[in-house]
């Protein structure tokens, strides 16, 4: 990375956010049932005024970005409390943070829960996903996915207490773990897993690497699954890492570690996505194409998430985040727009909070980063039409 990247990176940021116009995010309220109380916020750090695109069919709009939290190792997950603070995983430490509400002059305070012994870090495996069931006021209970010697697994504990088992057998390896986990509009949880070989299980339906599974908070198969007693949803996956919904209950995922393309699709019942026999789109109508595709240069990424009608990505070996602009019935609206390329390093977890800001994490304490001082963060974008989670 260059020497201006490192002071971009350890300065206040000012952004232009190239948004298509007609299709800026306008957040609105948080449904009551996800809402809590906004966290006390530290100052953003800048913002930049709206402007003209070059050719006038698109528009700039203000953003405001600020860290959050920094000196993390690793955030790998990131989900949302009643009460508007984070839980955060970090991947190798196999800790579980808690960021906000409170904060102090170092930004949001960042307490440690609890620290999983079950948990073997190594490669891409670790600590990695985690999800506040939807219930949470009543069972208290998250969802962690995390690594052991033998394979990935599905838990669900309360806070500081003994992760249960409820989904194993999940392949393991050095590298494409998967990890994500979510619950989706219809209250199932999500489980996105790596294909963990060069190819050869994404393909196999018996087989639980390279897929994205559906399950109940206990972690059987879910009702309405393409085969029933599977847990299968989704396959013909290398490495999802990121899964979210639009208003309109369409799901969408991210791709990574494919040798050329990052994919950003949607995900449908049954579909298969192609790998290994496919990377990025292909004519073979055995499987589903891509909404878009990037060079795995400008891509490799992880979480997503949604904001009204913009599908946002959070790119590790891309260094950036790409913003994607889509119709009500889920078509692209023009070309894709990057953000906060090059100027934090790599981003990993990125999560749509409670009052419409976006948080991303950045994943530079780890093989391939080139970690700033106050590496590991956590940054909020703010953007100037958003209604809630405007500065």
């Amino acid at each position: 990375m260059s020497e201006r990247s490192r002071r971009l990176r350890a300065s206040a940021v000012t952004l232009g956010v190239v948004l298509l116009a007609g299709t800026a995010c306008s957040f609105g309220p948080p449904d009551p049932d996800v809402a809590g109380e906004p966290p006390n916020l530290p100052t953003p750090s800048a913002s930049a005024p709206e402007s003209s695109g070059p050719d006038g069919s698109e528009s700039a709009q203000e953003a405001v970005v600020t860290v959050l939290a920094k000196g993390l190792e690793v955030p790998w997950g990131l989900a949302f409390l009643p009460d508007g603070s984070a839980l955060v995983t970090e991947r190798d430490t196999a800790r579980i943070l808690q960021v906000g509400p409170d904060s102090d002059a170092e930004g949001l305070k960042v307490t440690e829960v609890q620290r999983l012994s079950e948990v073997t870090a190594g490669g891409d495996g670790g600590l990695l996903g985690i999800a506040v069931s939807p219930k949470y006021a009543s069972d208290q209970t998250v969802f962690v996915y995390y690594s052991t010697d033998k394979d990935n697994r599905v838990a669900k504990l309360k806070l500081k207490a003994k992760p249960q088992p409820i989904l194993t057998g999940i392949p393991h390896s050095a590298h494409d773990n998967g990890g994500q986990l979510a619950f989706g509009p219809d209250g199932m949880l999500y489980v996105t897993t790596g294909d963990a070989t060069k190819g050869t299980q994404a393909q196999n339906p018996k087989n639980l690497g390279g897929k994205i599974l559906r399950v109940t908070a206990d972690g059987k198969p879910a009702p309405g699954n393409p085969v029933k007693d599977s847990p299968v949803w989704s396959s013909g996956h290398r490495n999802v890492q990121g899964i979210a919904w639009d208003s309109g209950k369409r799901m969408y995922a991210s791709e990574s570690d494919q040798p050329k393309n990052g994919e950003l699709n949607v995900i449908q019942k049954a579909k298969n996505y192609g790998w290994a026999a496919a990377d990025g789109t292909t004519n073979d109508p055995k499987y589903t194409n891509p909404l878009v595709t990037w060079p795995i240069a400008d891509s490799y990424c992880s979480g997503v998430a949604v904001l009204d009608r913009t599908i946002a990505t959070a790119c590790l070996g891309g260094v950036r985040i790409w913003m994607v602009s889509t119709t009500g019935n889920g078509t692209l609206v023009g070309q894709p727009q990057k953000l906060l390329t090059g100027q934090y390093g790599r981003l990993r977890a990125l999560a749509a909070a409670p009052d419409g800001s976006l948080w991303v994490t950045t994943s530079n304490q780890e093989e391939g980063g080139d970690p700033g001082p106050d590496d590991d963060q956590i940054i909020r974008l703010v953007f100037s039409e958003g209604g809630a989670g405007r500065s």
